[in-house]
């Protein structure tokens, strides 16, 4: 339906869709024959037409525009309502009716909505407004917040920095104050070793003096092995010519008597051979066996005696040389005797050292000032070297000038004699200095 005017006095198109059947009772079907038979298709169709189109008109002129486009479903019920009645006078039924389409020529429905759309656009706008407000107050409130972060953050680093270098400050004192505390210790435990060492070093002086003394009684009874070894030397150098002669002797008598023994047997048999032959009988041979025994063993008896003899002859010169041993027994080889156990004498002097269980040494020393390694090898070589003048001094007689007694030694002790003399004299001052020591500690 075209120009409908609503109740605003705009004129609208209204585009609706109907269905119409005829009523099925009978009345209903005759009225409709009689009303419609003798029209044609397009004759009741416009009837049909005209009369919803008129009763679509007065509803329209009740409503608003906006009561059409916003609830069309209200104008269906109100049509179907006020044209049923027309619809069973022609014996026809309404199904349905529904608006399809409303249209203006004036743009009205268009610009209804513009409103609504400004405002719509308003509103996006101030949400827009008001978004970007708030992104900016929150990037604001972040870059605050950031500030304030970096801020406290470099407030923690400056913290910590000072704290790492408070901290570092601390342990560099703490590492002074150990420094100097391990040094006082270092010179503490230098004074107690270097104390240590002179109390052990005037005790192995005491120890020196002792042994030298101990020494002298070793060599008394050194002496006595000397001659003792002497005389065994002169009994081997006897026995080499002496008595292996005699042993040489005795086995040639032996060796004689035993020729002698076979021959007699041999001569024995032949002449028991020969009695058998002759018919002597068993006694004669007998007897010539016996008389051959009874010569082996006198010719044995004097070999033995013969050995016997010479034996007793070697003894005797044996002692004779034993004698003239201890008779010629001088310095020469109390010279000897006692060069051949000075190693021995220095090995009991260094004996206490070998008890040393540990040696500390905390300072190696620059060798100028005596301490450290260079004072221990130092007091051990002076210690070697007071051994001769020790020796002298318990014993009363000077080495030099017994070598000077021995003839093969004459040359060289004339020529070391007055260094020999000069070395006694600083070991005996040497040996003064030790006991002054002793007795001081």
């Amino acid at each position: 339906a075209q120009d409908l005017y609503t109740s605003q006095g705009v004129a609208v198109n209204v585009e609706a869709v109907t269905q119409i059947k005829v009523r099925s009772d009978k009345e209903s079907i005759k009225t409709a024959a009689e009303q419609f038979l003798s029209k044609s298709q397009q004759e009741r169709e416009n009837l049909i037409r005209l009369v919803m189109e008129g009763h679509l008109r007065g509803i329209v002129g009740q409503l608003t525009v906006e009561d059409l486009v916003k609830d069309p479903e209200s104008v269906s019920a109100k049509m179907l309502k006020t044209v049923s009645a027309d619809m069973e006078k022609m014996g026809l039924e309404v199904i349905s009716f529904t608006i399809k389409d409303v249209r203006d020529k004036n743009d009205y429905i268009a610009n209804m909505g513009r409103p609504q759309i400004a405002e719509i656009r308003k509103q996006a706008d101030i949400a827009a407004a008001l978004a970007a407000r708030d992104t900016q107050i929150q990037q604001a409130q972040a870059a605050r917040e950031a500030a304030i972060a970096r801020s406290l953050a470099d407030q923690e680093r400056a913290k910590a920095e000072a704290e790492s270098q408070a901290k570092q400050a601390e342990y560099q004192r703490d590492l002074l104050l150990k420094k100097a505390a391990f040094d006082a210790e270092v010179k503490k435990q230098q004074a107690a070793a270097d104390k240590a060492y002179d109390i052990q070093a005037n005790i192995m002086q005491q120890r020196v003096v002792e042994e030298a003394i101990r020494v002298t009684e070793v060599e008394k009874h050194a002496q006595i092995r000397v001659q003792e070894a002497e005389i065994q030397r002169r009994e081997l150098e006897l026995q080499a010519t002496v008595q292996k002669a005699a042993e040489a002797e005795r086995r040639r008598i032996e060796t004689v008597a035993e020729a002698e023994r076979q021959r007699l047997i041999l001569e024995a048999q032949g002449q028991a051979d020969a009695a058998r032959m002759r018919g002597m009988g068993e006694a004669e041979a007998a007897r010539a066996r016996g008389m051959a025994e009874a010569e082996v063993i006198r010719a044995k008896g004097l070999a033995e005696a013969e050995v016997i003899r010479a034996k007793g002859e070697a003894e005797a010169e044996a002692m004779k040389v034993k004698a003239a041993a201890y008779h010629e027994y001088n310095q020469a080889a109390v010279l000897d005797k006692l060069l051949t156990n000075m190693p021995e004498i220095v090995r009991a002097i260094a004996e206490p050292l070998s008890k040393v269980d540990k040696v500390t040494i905390v300072s190696t020393g620059n060798g100028a000032n005596g301490v450290g390694a260079s004072r221990l090898t130092g007091d051990i070589m002076n210690m070697a070297a007071q051994i001769p003048a020790l020796f002298e001094l318990l014993s009363g007689v000077r080495i030099n000038e017994l070598m000077a007694r021995v003839p093969s030694l004459k040359g060289q002790t004339d020529q070391q004699a007055t260094s020999s003399d000069e070395h006694a004299s600083e070991a005996e001052a040497g040996v003064d200095r030790s006991g002054a020591s002793n007795h001081q500690a």
